[in-house]
């Protein structure tokens, strides 16, 4: 009996998370990474780099990039293996938006802000033709635009329909989750205002929006909430923190658990500084959240509750094909798979 517990014990799967560093040939900071599966995962960053992988991250191609290495695409939502979208962050004709439908051989330009006061931020869909894209704060209101035929065409949201922004308000362009959707029509925009945490939460596709002020550490103007992730309608996490405290630990994390209309604070997660990104693993039993940031990755079973260290590197985005594996991306063209044990 002794012998086969241990034999056991040695088939058994770790249960810990295991962290594969992976070689992406490039060394710009990466700042968005999309799975569509275990095996085909899109990720991109500055110089213009957008990454493919068709094999799990084994190997990684660089494809070539609309603007060449000009823009910094700070935002990508992957559909497929040949079908993708990259938002590129920026003032002015910097923020664009681009779509591929053949693995990236060619992109057609979607949007081009020409407001030389608008900065675009992040996007999402909630299914392949329905999407939204958000800006900072240009006439005392964020600025969003929405498509309902793929990027086809985007229009931008009246602005009566939103509510008003504080002076200097905007999102943060750091990892493409400022701004999340869910099936059917849910919505919510992480925003910071002189010093302070804002959600942005809509019901109906950015049709109405309802606006509350998050229990996270006031810091400086350049603080507020950086990272959203939902694991349903209901349960969710805003993380960021202060730019400038970089080596500070901070209340930099909120819950909820009725969609983002109240909020309590959370754990301090245990590396310094914000956190820049952040994902559920879908469908996995045991909750996990995992947050990034500059100075390391952590994981919390609890909806953020508590935090458990991952890595001391730094990270920019987090995103998971399924339970079982996600892909952590940053600085120096890092890319590290993470396998969860699926409980």
């Amino acid at each position: 009996m002794t012998i086969l517990l241990f034999v056991a014990a040695l088939q058994a799967p770790s249960q810990q998370p295991v962290l594969t560093e992976q070689a992406s040939g490039v060394q710009a900071t990466l700042q968005a990474v999309s799975p569509v599966n275990d095996s085909v995962v899109w990720v991109s960053g500055h110089a213009g780099v957008i990454l493919r992988t068709l094999d799990g991250g084994r190997t990684w191609t660089q494809l070539a990039a609309p603007g060449g290495d000009s823009l910094q695409f700070r935002d990508v939502h992957a559909v497929s293996r040949d079908t993708a979208y990259v938002l590129s962050a920026g003032p002015g004709e910097r923020s664009r938006i681009y779509k591929t439908s053949d693995g990236g051989a060619s992109w057609q330009l979607q949007f081009f802000n020409r407001d030389s006061s608008a900065f675009y931020d992040c996007f999402d869909f909630w299914e392949s033709r329905h999407g939204i894209a958000v800006s900072d704060a240009v006439a005392g209101r964020l600025v969003l635009i929405t498509t309902t035929d793929g990027g086809a065409t985007w229009m931008p949201a009246p602005p009566q329909a939103i509510p008003a922004a504080d002076s200097g308000e905007g999102a943060f362009a750091a990892s493409g989750t400022c701004l999340i959707t869910r099936r059917p029509r849910y919505t919510w925009i992480g925003a910071g205002a002189r010093g302070v945490g804002k959600l942005y939460r809509s019901a109906d596709a950015g049709a109405t929006w309802t606006v509350v002020t998050l229990p996270l550490a006031r810091g400086s103007p350049s603080s507020g909430v950086m990272s959203l992730a939902f694991r349903d309608s209901l349960t969710g996490a805003a993380l960021g923190g202060d730019l400038s405290a970089a080596d500070a630990f901070r209340d930099n994390v909120a819950r909820t658990s009725d969609g983002g209309r109240t909020w309590t604070l959370g754990g301090r997660p245990p590396f310094p500084g914000a956190v820049y990104g952040s994902a559920y693993a879908p469908d996995g039993g045991l909750p996990v959240l995992v947050a990034v940031g500059p100075k390391g990755a952590a994981l919390s079973h609890d909806d953020g509750g508590t935090w458990t260290a991952l890595s001391s590197h730094g990270y920019w985005a987090v995103a998971f094909a399924g339970p079982g594996r996600g892909w952590m991306v940053g600085p120096g063209g890092r890319i590290t798979r993470l396998e969860l044990p699926v409980r």
